[in-house]
């Protein structure tokens, strides 16, 4: 067995960590013990060196990422086989969970058939990445993201380090390849999303073992070896390049739950040890210079593996400089973690998981978020076009941006729901995508009841408390001369916009023009101290939402 790191006097050293874990981003002045090796992948040099005072230098996002604020993601991988939603490799081995009575109606008890099983089922046999990607183009997605790999710790590209990857195992098909291709073909930038960090502790229910039936005692097969593979299907492999599990679990490693409070390796957490960050590293790096993208999305607080180890720093350090490298010495690559002080906001993008900011923030960030469950499953409620259209106008007019999130099935396919939602995101985009696209934020973000939304918690997550919007709310976009109203709904009255009124003089310059985007009519229109009055449009009018183009002198 691989001896545990750290030793009880690191341990020590992270314990001030578990008070802030879930209520203050990570600080940079943590100092990391597990340092990386950069000999057999090094670091491209340029501009950026893995240090925070150096990755400063980003400042904020390229003008690509702020123009495109539309993304959609593909979640995508071995767990969508099961079609059973997220986190599927952790809880069918949960006894008594859903997933766990799902597993075993489908595949069995997970000490005979665990994940790494469910991964020799899954073909992707219906996969058609051009045709996905034509169609997230043709309804206004400006990128395409898709999951390189999940916690789940299984590669979705030709990896060199991690032979669980799609080319060996499962469909044996590059998907991170052939979706890059894609992407490049629809003229969309390209982006990954990396969630591997964390399968250390993630996978650590593997090690236990029903606690209560006929099979109480008998092992899960997170400790199964090579030598174990001898005359079955994996023979050659070894788990534990999937599972990683040689080391002593966590405290409460076998509850469904304890995770949470460990997720930055504290509250008794045990601590990813040296060959697990050197692995991290030296994949994440192959990928990117396999696959060259633009966006590169970690799923983790502050930096992967921060602050463990350096790792973090020296991958953000070399997807900046190898970025530039592929655009003559510009970088336009944008690196995205969760949770950021202010400080490590002008080294990367913040991401917000299932949230939005309350306020225009001073620089760009962006929204994650999923129309359903991130991983397929079949049955669940959807998000609307309309409350898709909703949230990504209410991101745009603070200065974020949307990565939308489209699970597909295990047969590589979404379902006709999902094209359902997807065409009345383009529906609304035909007439109005002026509003969104190459946009900045005007100088308030907009007006109405749902100005003062939910909290953010420490991790995002606020969409869920959110009031549903309405035609009483506005969201202000702006563009050269022109300012964009965008009322969240139909108004069924006239429209006073309070912002635009003489007395808050913040148009800056008088009005000369009201248009109604979609709308050969000129809607009639009056400006006093108070508000721009704009009379209620007569006819039909979108109810996902209406927008007034205010052009100015």
């Amino acid at each position: 067995m691989k001896p545990l790191l750290p030793s009880l006097v690191v341990l020590l050293a992270f314990a001030p960590l578990a008070r802030i874990n879930g209520q203050q981003p990570i600080p940079e002045a943590a100092t990391p013990t597990v340092i990386i090796n950069t000999g057999t992948e090094p670091i491209t040099p340029g501009k950026f060196q893995p240090t925070w005072d150096s990755l400063r230098q980003y400042q904020e996002a390229p003008e690509w990422f702020r123009d495109a604020k539309f993304g959609i993601w593909a979640c995508f991988g071995p767990q969508s086989q099961a079609e059973d939603g997220d986190w599927y490799a952790r809880g069918l081995y949960i006894q008594g969970s859903a997933q766990n009575k799902y597993h075993l109606a489908h595949y069995g008890p997970p000490s005979q058939f665990g994940f790494k099983d469910v991964i020799n089922t899954w073909k992707a046999d219906q996969f058609d990445p051009e045709k996905l990607v034509a169609l997230y183009k043709r309804v206004g997605a400006q990128y395409f993201c898709a999951m390189a790999n999940h916690h789940d710790n299984f590669d979705m590209w030709d990896s060199k380090y991690q032979p669980w990857n799609a080319v060996n195992v499962g469909p044996k098909k590059d998907i991170i390849g052939l979706f890059a291709q894609a992407a490049h073909d629809q003229g969309l930038r390209f982006g990954v999303t990396v969630h591997a960090s964390h399968a250390w502790n993630w996978y650590e229910i593997t090690q236990s073992a029903d606690k209560t039936g006929p099979l109480a005692g008998v092992p899960y097969d997170g400790k199964l070896t090579k030598a174990d593979g001898n005359g079955k299907w994996w023979e050659g492999l070894d788990p534990q390049d999937l599972y990683d599990q040689h080391h002593t679990p966590s405290v409460g490693y076998d509850t469904a739950n304890a995770i949470h409070a460990q997720w930055n390796f504290t509250n008794g957490a045990s601590i990813p040890d040296q060959a697990f960050c050197q692995k991290f590293y030296n994949r994440t790096l192959d990928l990117v210079h396999k696959y060259k993208p633009d966006l590169l999305y970690f799923d983790d607080d502050t930096l992967p593996l921060w602050p463990v180890s350096n790792a973090g720093l020296d991958i953000a350090a070399d997807f900046y400089n190898f970025n530039a490298m592929q655009h003559g010495g510009q970088n336009e690559g944008v690196m995205l973690n969760k949770r950021l002080s202010p400080d490590e906001r002008q080294c990367m993008v913040w991401d917000i998981e299932r949230g939005a900011a309350n306020q225009i923030e001073p620089l760009p960030w962006q929204t994650d978020t999923c129309i359903g469950q991130w991983h397929y499953k079949p049955g669940v409620h959807y998000k609307s076009a309309k409350s898709v259209i909703q949230t990504l106008v209410d991101i745009v007019s603070k200065n974020g941006n949307l990565l939308l999130n489209i699970p597909v099935r295990g047969n590589g396919t979404i379902d006709d729901q999902e094209v359902a939602v997807l065409n009345g995101i383009g529906d609304w985009m035909d007439v109005n995508k002026e509003c969104i696209f190459g946009t900045r934020p005007w100088k308030v973000f907009g007006e109405g009841p749902s100005a003062q939304g939910p909290k953010l918690d420490p991790f995002g997550m606020n969409e869920s408390k959110r009031k549903p919007f309405t035609a009483s709310d506005v969201r202000y976009t702006a563009k050269g001369n022109a300012i964009y109203a965008i009322v969240l709904g139909a108004p069924g009255a006239d429209l006073q916009l309070k912002s635009l009124g003489t007395t808050a003089n913040l148009a800056g310059a008088p009005i000369q023009s009201v248009a109604l985007l979609g709308s050969p009519t000129q809607p009639q229109w009056t400006q006093n101290p108070d508000g721009l009055t704009i009379k209620a449009p007569q006819g039909k009018v979108s109810d996902i939402a209406t927008v007034f183009k205010i052009t100015v002198n």
